[in-house]
């Protein structure tokens, strides 16, 4: 079973150290104790309690295929004449559209505007990560 130390869920969460033990002392996260006395958290526990966190989608997807949608800040508009670049903050992720210029100016998207990052494709490449998370064999 994979189990994730405090500062390891922290990360992957995109919150500090101090949200997970809140949520830990406060009963939302459940959390037990490594050989060492180190509070760790269970993957499954951690996976389920992220899920509960992404709330029910707001229905605005509707009529669109496409269920990956990432809200951020647009942190970056790169235009010339007939194309543009529109870099968008979503928490951690950077994500970066080439669009037309057109298309920019039509949504009024500017450096510190909101915007939803929808995201659709044929090919999702997931690879499996490395992070310090143990995995405890036979548990």
């Amino acid at each position: 079973m994979t189990v994730f130390r405090i500062g390891e869920a922290a990360e992957l969460l995109g919150v500090s150290v101090d949200t997970v033990r809140r949520w830990v002392d406060a009963g939302r996260l459940a959390a037990g104790r490594d050989e060492h006395g180190h509070r760790v958290i269970d993957g499954v526990e951690l996976a389920g309690f992220v899920r509960g966190q992404a709330g029910e989608p707001d229905g605005r997807w509707e009529g669109s295929s496409a269920r990956n949608r990432l809200r951020g800040i647009v942190t970056a508009v790169l235009k010339d004449t007939v194309m543009a670049q529109v870099d968008i903050q979503a928490g951690p992720f950077r994500l970066v559209s080439l669009m037309s210029r057109e298309a920019v100016d039509e949504l009024g998207l500017q450096v510190g505007s909101v915007a939803v990052a929808v995201i659709k494709s044929t090919t999702v490449v997931v690879e499996r990560s490395t992070p310090a998370a143990k995995t405890r064999a036979g548990a």
